[in-house]
């Protein structure tokens, strides 16, 4: 295993659910690269919030992004290099608010990236206002008397926007959770994780989360009525079950495929290789 691990300080508060992503990705990586994937060929892009902290604490190529634009430039890394594995962290401010445009254009594309969604229905960094995931009623810091709106459910608009790729883990099941990024980032296509992650300063939901999860059995993931059935099981505001493993998954040409077909004819051999050359010298 190879000490994936940084000189910065982590700064996140104790107890905080970015810990377990941090050690199921870290455990992840070390596990591809034992199988061949060589790690100097992942970049991390992170956005802005307590969730874009994890690139420092891990030692491999990584991007920070400003605020809601962590897929454009995950998306151009990967158009720029095929060869690397994109892996975008963001927040659900951060990715179901402001950069919920540049999230659906990405699973609409089937660019071939990972996202990986620090969900925790809250902004934690800004000391505790509602985002898109938080319930009705949420009192936080810009909401004392409660929010008046109810919450999106980001899954199923990611599976109406084409993404090949569902998943939700929670932080207080690291085994579920490796297993689901393993998944992830192996997926060629727009693979997207939906990290169910408690913000004990801010939104302690530990309790609430543990008496409602369960991982899904039996379960086709290339159902999409299915899926779509599973989804829509609990909304991110009620009492309902929730389910966590891979809703769906299918197979399907990425953006980068029918990028590189263009300039795969023969006729445009040598143009492609021109494009190829200023593509390579850019990065």
């Amino acid at each position: 295993m190879k000490e994936l691990g940084t000189y910065a300080p982590n700064t996140w508060c104790p107890g905080c659910g970015n810990f377990a992503i941090l050690n199921a990705i870290k455990s992840v990586l070390n596990t591809l690269n034992a199988e061949g994937l060589p790690l100097e060929n992942v970049v991390l892009v992170s956005g802005i919030g307590c969730h874009a902290k994890i690139v420092d604490y891990i030692n491999v190529n990584s991007f920070y992004s400003i605020h809601g634009r962590v897929f454009p430039p995950a998306e151009g890394m990967k158009l720029a290099n095929p060869n690397l594995k994109v892996i975008g962290h963001a927040g659900d401010g951060d990715a179901y608010g402001e950069g919920l445009e540049h999230l659906i254009f990405a699973a609409k594309r089937n660019a071939d990236i990972t996202a990986i969604i620090h969900n925790n229905r809250v902004y934690g960094l800004t000391t505790g206002q509602y985002t898109p995931t938080s319930p009705l009623g949420f009192k936080g810091r810009s909401t004392p008397f409660g929010t008046k709106e109810l919450p999106i459910n980001p899954l199923e608009l990611m599976l109406s926007s084409g993404a090949t790729f569902i998943a939700r883990g929670t932080s207080h099941g690291i085994e579920l959770l490796k297993k689901i990024f393993k998944e992830a980032i192996l997926h060629k296509g727009f693979a997207i994780v939906d990290v169910l992650q408690v913000c004990v300063t801010y939104y302690n939901v530990y309790e609430y989360y543990e008496r409602r999860v369960y991982e899904l059995k039996d379960h086709d993931a290339s159902d999409y009525n299915q899926a779509l059935n599973k989804i829509r099981q609990w909304d991110y505001n009620s009492d309902a079950p929730i389910a966590l493993g891979v809703f769906y998954k299918k197979d399907a040409p990425t953006l980068e495929d029918r990028f590189y077909k263009d300039f795969a004819a023969k006729d445009n051999i040598d143009r492609y290789a021109k494009i190829k050359k200023v593509l390579e010298e850019s990065i």
